[in-house]
């Protein structure tokens, strides 16, 4: 595993990147906030384009540095995202439109196909009528952008951190069923794809049968790459369950390594992780073969996955013990030898480390899996 992986915690390795070189990257990521402001760099940059885009958490330290120099500019107001994605050589972007006016909806689109590049949107989900008109407008402005689809959410936090009781999801459950009802009939009527990411929440079959109920041709899946494999779910297998159902597909790798309660789950370039992304791009290409995808990378220390504690199972009643026995030995036949451990270094290197990231996976996506 190379050093974008492996970020050991002794003081030399964390000083292994030195601290005029992080200045130098992250003053050039700060400087990128409109086209043409690197240069030849920005051409370089150019020449390795990917048709993958990226979603906007894929430079949040570079946006923290954006506003602390300047804390009235944003990094994902959507034309200076398209701006920078379009200088790093990504095919598109995943960013909050907001509402905006038809000229300036008119202006992003117009940027975004001189560019070659798609749009899609990220929006909450109306969670009462009192919320439909918001979100209508949302809407609105997604299809004067040109949007290929909109990305949500619609249950809050990870299933096992978030609620202590079966009855406190199934009731979250039932939120979420009630917005995507609400949001059914605004995404007909404006023709724009609302795509559901798992998010750490439900595992494949109960999803598949949510979005059925809805039985909305507008109201689909985010297949994010990465999440299900916290429920202990095969990422291959979930992407085979939901591919006839896809809208949008949040493109990660995963390293993994056992700790005493279970697993750590790290975000990582594409192609350094445990995860079989040939095969899911293969397959979702299959089932739609217009399909975009967009690189959800979160540079960011592992998260926990306490599969092996009690309180993880409250909320998975009847879920096989057979699923725990084959990610385990997936944590422990693909471990990673070391993982990110982003919270020990400065400011100026998490935001370097984050490009670095970024700049590894769009190569990999490039040249290896053919997007």
């Amino acid at each position: 595993m190379n050093s974008n992986v492996s970020f050991p915690l002794t003081q030399s390795s964390r000083s292994r990147m030195s601290r005029r070189e992080a200045m130098r990257l992250l003053t050039s990521a700060i400087a990128a906030g409109t086209a043409g402001r690197l240069g030849a760099g920005a051409v370089a940059e150019e020449k390795k384009k990917t048709g993958m885009g990226l979603v906007a958490y894929c430079l949040g330290h570079q946006q923290r540095a954006m506003t602390r120099e300047d804390p009235k500019t944003s990094l994902f107001e959507p034309m200076a995202f398209l701006e920078r994605c379009h200088e790093l050589g990504a095919g598109g972007i995943q960013v909050r439109l907001g509402v905006r006016d038809e000229d300036y909806a008119t202006r992003l689109r117009k940027k975004a196909e001189s560019y070659g590049m798609y749009i899609e949107g990220i929006a909450s989900p109306p969670r009462d009528e009192a919320d439909v008109e918001s979100f209508a407008t949302q809407m609105q402005t997604a299809a004067w952008s040109g949007a290929r689809a909109v990305r949500t959410v619609i249950i809050p936090g990870r299933r096992y951190e978030f609620f202590d009781s079966l009855e406190k999801f199934r009731e979250a459950e039932a939120r979420g069923r009630r917005s995507l009802e609400l949001a059914a009939p605004v995404v007909e009527k404006y023709r724009m794809p609302l795509a559901v990411e798992n998010h750490k929440d439900q595992r494949a079959g109960a999803r598949v049968e949510l979005l059925r109920q809805i039985g909305s041709e507008y109201v689909g899946a985010c297949v994010d790459t990465g999440n299900n494999l916290a429920l202990l779910q095969d990422p291959v297998e979930f992407a085979r369950a939901m591919a006839p159902l896809a809208f949008s597909v949040h493109l990660k790798d995963q390293a993994v390594r056992e700790y005493r309660d279970g697993f750590l789950l790290a975000d990582i370039p594409l192609g350094e992780g445990c995860i079989d992304l040939k095969t899911i791009v293969e397959v979702l290409r299959k089932a739609k073969p217009d399909i975009r995808f967009s690189l959800e990378l979160i540079t960011r220390d592992p998260l926990k996955v306490p599969c092996l504690k009690e309180q993880y199972w409250t909320t998975f009643p009847d879920l096989p013990g057979r699923d725990l026995a084959r990610t385990l030995h997936t944590v422990r036949t693909r471990a990673a030898k070391a993982l990110p451990q982003i919270s020990t270094l400065s400011r100026e290197q998490q935001a370097a480390r984050e490009l670095a990231n970024v700049r590894a996976s769009i190569t990999f996506a490039r040249d290896q899996i053919g997007i």
